[in-house]
């Protein structure tokens, strides 16, 4: 076989092998919008969008010492610059600036629905990921659900907090894709560990400046919820869940992300005690149908070409050829 044919051989995604530890991420990413809530019942918008970081950064250094983590070698940084883009930086401050700007956890769990098929793009562009057309028909299909939903809940208008939650959809989409794209290169837990650290020189300066310059109410629900955005939404979720992207493809384990509207609405009920309406409930349910109809559709991507170390031989008398 060619090597340009094998540079092009399309295999594959095996969904079994990563749903459910994609599913797992899933599960501890349902919480952050409610947990949000209770952040700001005590602290500034900006302090929890960056602060998050701020202190997951601090988690992430002693999690690498005890992985004994390699550095990342030269276009991985570039990487990991994206990723944190994306999840340090776009998701927790714009969602949090949009639940700060009126928008409750019920509605924008809604809108986060969408963050699958912008994830699905993203594994396209950047993971060489090739979705067949049912799988984009579902994606589409729960997109135009929640841009519906929206308008509906907005009286045929977006808000500001609508705005904010795209942005964060956005951003947040690209730095999944590559992320997931990334941990085929390295473990999941290193990929989030890394990109917390690449940041840290500004999120912990930032964080300790939000500290001392903004009021804060250092309630036991406001902590809690700090904390939870911090050491799970912002670290430990991120290890299931970039393990699931690597391993089950990242268009087709993105789309059980479209179970998390779900997920919020009932934590969201029980912890916030917000009404879902029929309307509300109606969208997520369709959300749900439209996932479950994109894991059952094909998605393959191009295997990788053998990268030139993993050919050479080393001869008997120890030197290296290729």
């Amino acid at each position: 076989m060619k090597n340009q044919d094998i540079a092009t051989l399309r295999v594959p995604v095996a969904l079994p092998a990563g749903f459910g530890t994609a599913a797992l991420g899933v599960l501890s990413f349902s919480f952050t919008l409610p947990a949000t809530e209770f952040a700001l019942r005590g602290f500034d918008p900006y302090l929890i969008g960056v602060g998050r970081a701020g202190v997951a950064a601090l988690l992430a250094v002693v999690a690498l010492r005890l992985m004994r983590a390699r550095r990342p070698r030269g276009r991985q940084w570039a990487s990991l610059g994206v990723v944190a883009l994306g999840i340090v930086f776009g998701f927790p401050v714009l969602s949090t600036l949009a639940l700060d700007h009126g928008s409750s956890s019920s509605h924008a769990a809604v809108v986060v629905g969408l963050l699958p098929v912008m994830t699905a793009i993203f594994a396209v562009v950047r993971a060489g990921e090739r979705p067949s057309a049912l799988f984009w028909a579902a994606s589409v299909a729960g997109a135009a659900v929640i841009v519906a939903f929206t308008l509906r809940n907005g009286v045929g208008r977006f808000s500001l907090a609508d705005a904010l939650l795209f942005g964060a959809l956005v951003t947040c989409g690209l730095g999944y894709a590559e992320g997931g794209r990334l941990a085929r290169e390295m473990p999941g837990p290193q990929v989030v560990s890394w990109a917390l650290v690449l940041v840290a020189p500004i999120t912990v300066p930032v964080t300790v400046g939000l500290l001392a310059a903004t009021p804060a109410h250092w309630s036991g629900a406001a902590v809690a919820g700090l904390a939870y955005v911090s050491g799970v939404s912002m670290f430990l979720g991120f290890f299931a869940w970039y393990a699931g992207l690597a391993k089950a493809g990242v268009a087709r384990a993105s789309q059980v992300q479209l179970a998390q509207p779900l997920l919020t609405l009932v934590w969201a009920w029980l912890l916030l005690g917000e009404h879902a309406g029929a309307g509300t409930v109606a969208a997520a349910a369709g959300v749900l149908v439209c996932v479950l109809l994109a894991q059952r559709a094909r998605v393959s991507r191009a295997a990788a070409p053998a990268h030139p170390a993993a050919v050479s031989t080393v001869t008997p008398g120890g030197a290296r050829r290729r």
